[in-house]
């Protein structure tokens, strides 16, 4: 007889059967994640997790364990420091495994660790813990027998580590044999090696300029110098190392607390970290995280958090150890600075110099203590060396107040349709050309006297005292105007009406008489300052008088060629292709044309004779602060008694005009034995020539 019915001696799957199934796959999908990211960081030196990413896998996996026991296994993640080492190098063990911490990620998390120290103690008196920052490096070893160091390694999976001893040597601030006195026969130090922002910067910079790969942060820089198999790239970039522990000692005995350890450390040549400090209790944790919080983006370094330890040597010794951390010690974290999102679309904006920058939007995320959803992409050179596309998955980083930006692609995660990212050719706001010089990755619109999100700061520098000098048109009156619609371009401010102007806030008609008066006297200038006050890139003071002076009509200047531009002193290939570009922009012409209409004027200007001349064939130099004037101003005196200014020093130069705080270019001038100016010998010289100053 059959029937659909199940038999009663069939075994219907529990519930808790179906939780311990869904629980192993789970379990078996952290294991690939982890050891993926492990051998990512550890052995390729390529992230490809976020570290809070990576934190929150390990702690899922760390939940689940403990709620099934019997899916704990001894190559699980979590039963393990880091990935196997490199095979490159020659393996070193541990005689003392190099454990990892234990993380705490919030207040109720320190307390919980406080009152765990506590109970195990069985003491009622505050704890007193060291303090430490942690550096975001590469934990390593440094064994010296009588003084001297024999050997270096890194923590590989915590038992078994490569020897770097070669790398090591090169790294300045760990010392090749100890200072002081009194050196234990055996000693182990450990230690952070990492690579200081500034170091980090540079080393990137270098990178790009040679269209090389970059590294992600700081420590993925350390992580790639230490494994270099020639020691003489590690030499070339500037590692700096902390130690933070003892790992053993034999045949002496250091202090009974750590932080004392640390101070006999320091005097026997190692770097401690000035940050480091003894409080007592939970609460002086908290006070110290607070503190350092406030100060980590102004370090030199990075750090990603605080490592609290016990401080008394009997006390960790009487707390001991669970399989992979010390129950004495713990990593409070900061907020992550990198994240995984999704790169949604791509805008350009356009600032306030021209300048077009490529903006993520992004998935918004919780990263560096505040949620993103918009990160710069610098420009389309980063584009290409991210091979950043619409729809792929990013890591971002945000540091403080500083912009996020995209930090890296992970390819991995690449979706079919991912699309490429173009770069467009018309201004987006106001489809002016976009120029972009060669040698140069920033592009830009060249719609200068027209467009609109460079309205505000073209007119400010078309009133300043060095241009049209409008007395009285401040930035707060060049912002009021245009955002009330009352000006959109230079040739707009000589048909302003009182009306207008008076009904500005803060502005009574005294005022507004006064503004529409000194607009009106700006009507006579020079041609020099007409020129300077249209902002072309690059062209400052001394430039538009070299092309004053060259020129004589801007009739001609405006029609000049690439050739005639570079004929002319302080004007070079660059300079010479930002003016042509600028004269070149239909808008750029009507603007030009609407001031002349306006009753914009000048005094024609006449070729002086050479005799007209006296500095006529001579090069002048200046450099540093000059108290009663500018240097352009100083270098625009020069230009008039005929002189040529130069913007180094060099066996040609006549003579160097130094200001106070003049630098390297004071010391070549000595050196060359050339007469040297100081401010009140250069007023004397130009006096002489006819020239007052203060006129």
């Amino acid at each position: 007889m059959t029937t659909d019915q199940p038999s009663l001696f069939d075994e219907a799957p529990t519930p808790k059967a179906n939780d311990l199934v869904e629980a192993r796959a789970k379990v078996n999908e952290l294991h690939k994640l982890l050891n993926q990211a492990n051998h990512a960081y550890y052995v390729l030196d390529d992230p490809s997790l976020p570290d809070a990413e990576y934190d929150r896998l390990f702690r899922e996996l760390s939940s689940i364990e403990s709620t099934h026991p019997e899916l704990l296994t001894a190559n699980s993640p979590t039963q393990r420091v880091g990935a196997e080492p490199l095979a490159k190098f020659e393996q070193v063990t541990h005689e003392v495994a190099m454990l990892s911490l234990d993380n705490a990620f919030d207040d109720s998390d320190m307390v919980d660790f406080d009152r765990r120290v506590a109970d195990r103690l069985g003491v009622q008196e505050d704890i007193a813990y060291a303090c430490e920052p942690k550096l975001d490096g590469i934990a390593v070893s440094l064994l010296y027998e009588n003084g001297l160091l024999v050997r270096a390694a890194t923590r590989g999976d915590g038992s078994t580590g490569e020897n770097i001893t070669q790398n090591i040597r090169t790294v300045a601030s760990i010392p090749l044999k100890l200072l002081g006195k009194d050196h234990p026969p055996i000693l182990e130090v450990r230690g952070e090696v990492y690579m200081p922002k500034n170091s980090f910067e540079a080393l990137n910079e270098k990178a790009r300029l040679k269209d090389e790969k970059t590294f992600v942060n700081p420590r993925n820089a350390a992580a790639g110098s230490l494994r270099q198999l020639d020691s003489k790239i590690t030499a070339s970039r500037r590692l700096e190392f902390c130690c933070y522990s003892l790992g053993r000692i034999e045949g002496a005995q250091l202090p009974v607390e750590h932080s004392e350890i640390l101070a006999q450390f320091a005097q026997w040549g190692f770097k401690t970290n000035a940050e480091s400090k003894v409080v007592l209790g939970a609460q002086g944790c908290q006070d110290y995280y607070q503190q350092l919080a406030l100060k980590r983006n102004d370090l030199p370094y990075e750090i990603d958090g605080i490592v609290f330890k016990v401080n008394a040597i009997e006390q960790q010794q009487k707390l001991g150890f669970i399989s992979r951390a010390p129950r004495w010690a713990i990593a409070r974290k900061f907020p992550a600075q990198e994240e995984m999102t999704l790169l949604e679309e791509v805008e350009f904006q356009v600032g306030r110099t021209g300048a077009i920058t490529p903006v993520a939007r992004l998935k918004p995320v919780f990263v560096g203590g505040v949620t993103v959803s918009n990160a710069t992409l610098h420009n389309m050179d980063e584009i290409k060396r991210l091979d950043a596309r619409v729809g792929d998955t990013v890591i971002i980083r945000r540091a403080g107040d500083v912009i996020p930006k995209v930090v890296k692609v992970v390819l991995d995660r690449r979706p079919v349709n991912a699309q490429d990212i173009e770069f467009p050719k018309s201004c987006p706001v106001c489809d002016s050309a976009v120029e972009r010089v060669e040698g140069e990755a920033v592009a830009r619109c060249s719609g200068g006297l027209f467009c609109g999100a460079q309205r505000k700061e073209a007119i400010k520098h078309f009133a300043s005292r060095k241009a049209m000098d409008i007395d009285g048109l401040g930035d707060k009156i060049v912002e009021q105007l245009v955002d009330e619609n009352l000006i959109e371009s230079f040739v707009d401010l000589y048909s302003l009406q009182l009306d207008d102007v008076a009904k500005l806030e803060r502005m009574a008609e005294k005022s507004a008489k006064n503004l529409l008066a000194s607009i009106e006297e700006s009507k006579s200038t020079t041609f020099a300052k007409f020129l300077y006050s249209l902002g072309i890139r690059e062209v400052g003071v001394a430039t538009a008088l070299n092309l004053q002076n060259h020129f004589l009509d801007i009739r001609v200047l405006v029609k000049a060629s690439f050739e005639e531009l570079v004929a002319v002193d302080d004007v070079g290939p660059i300079v010479a292709q930002h003016i042509l570009n600028f004269f070149a922009e239909p808008h750029n012409q009507s603007v030009i044309d609407g001031l002349l209409q306006s009753g914009l004027t000048w005094p024609k200007v006449e070729r002086k004779q050479d005799n007209e001349l006296p500095l006529v064939g001579k090069t002048y130099v200046v450099t540093g602060t000059l108290n009663l004037m500018g240097r352009d101003q100083a270098k625009g005196y020069l230009q008039d008694l005929g002189a040529k200014v130069a913007g180094s020093v060099s066996a040609k130069t006549h003579a160097l005009v130094a200001g106070e705080k003049a630098g390297s270019k004071l010391q070549k001038a000595q050196d060359l034995g050339l007469e040297i100016l100081d401010e009140e010998a250069f007023i004397n010289l130009i006096k002489t020539h006819g020239i007052n100053h203060e006129s």
